[in-house]
């Protein structure tokens, strides 16, 4: 983990509300893992005050080394706003590679990914580790879903990395008309994985996750919490564990990424709760 002033080499909207930002570091960030975050620190005034933790959205390479990183973020409150502000050539705090990964078991040749919305922030960086792995492309199977076809994003990137890609949308806008979890189920049966990986709204992950148990297939899902220091120092980001009555993970050191029957998602003892949220910073 490294703190350091990174210099901003772009921040663009790439559709309504959503922006990618490149930001290059001096160094620390070459050993990240798909799954990890960063946490910014959006001004140096106190407004906001907290940094918002992100997901890793790619590595920035230059001259075979790594140069920095490529944050995904979508605009919804006022931290997010003032970030959307931001311009080349700014510098922002960084403070990361933060929080556990994606790991593919050492047997598992066969891989769905699995994105909803802003929850694809992660998988892109996922999807060109497996690759750069040697996972063959035509064994890792992507699904992307949106309410419309303006939410179903980086599906370049996943063409790119000649992956199959199933998309979704809510109202029928792109691909098929049905919640992203329905050709999941269809493909678990026809063509079954040796691991699901998933990111996105809370409900997608909990219906990925019992589609993947009732077929018996490993699944890892990436959530984030409200977070204020990234480090367990706040202990804000509380996940219910689903082994031990009582206990606690927490998402920065324990997570993001969790075995998927480890955490309550929902249904559990604090199903009530509605802070879980993935892919975008959830104090905005």
């Amino acid at each position: 983990m490294f703190q350091q002033k990174a210099h901003i080499a772009w921040n663009q909207a790439i559709a309504p509300a959503i922006f990618k930002i490149g930001l290059t570091c001096r160094h620390g960030f070459a050993r990240t893992k798909p799954g990890q975050f960063v946490m910014l620190r959006i001004s140096e005034g106190l407004e906001p005050l907290l940094r918002r933790p992100f997901s890793v959205h790619k590595l920035i390479r230059k001259d075979n080394r790594i140069d920095g990183i490529e944050v995904l973020y979508k605009m919804v409150g006022k931290g997010t706003g003032l970030l959307a502000t931001r311009k080349p050539g700014e510098t922002l705090d960084v403070l990361g590679p933060l929080g556990s990964s994606f790991v593919l078991p050492p047997s598992a040749r066969k891989v769905f990914i699995v994105a909803g919305g802003i929850g694809v922030a992660p998988m892109v960086f996922l999807a060109q580790h497996l690759v750069e792995s040697g996972l063959s492309p035509s064994n890792c199977e992507v699904f992307l879903g949106g309410r419309t076809c303006e939410e179903l994003l980086c599906t370049d990137d996943f063409a790119a990395l000649d992956l199959p890609v199933h998309t979704t949308t809510d109202d029928g806008s792109a691909g098929d008309q049905c919640l992203v979890t329905h050709p999941v189920d269809i493909a678990l049966v026809d063509r079954r994985p040796d691991v699901v990986f998933a990111c996105g709204p809370l409900q997608m992950l909990d219906c990925v996750t019992g589609i993947a148990a009732a077929h018996g297939v490993i699944c890892q899902v990436s959530i984030e919490t409200a977070m204020a220091c990234g480090m367990g120092a706040c202990l804000g980001c509380a996940v219910p564990s689903r082994d031990t009555p009582g206990r606690y993970y927490h998402a920065c050191l324990d997570g993001p990424v969790f075995d998927a029957g480890s955490i309550w998602l929902s249904g559990g003892p604090d199903s009530d709760r509605d802070s879980l949220s993935t892919g975008v910073q959830p104090l905005g």
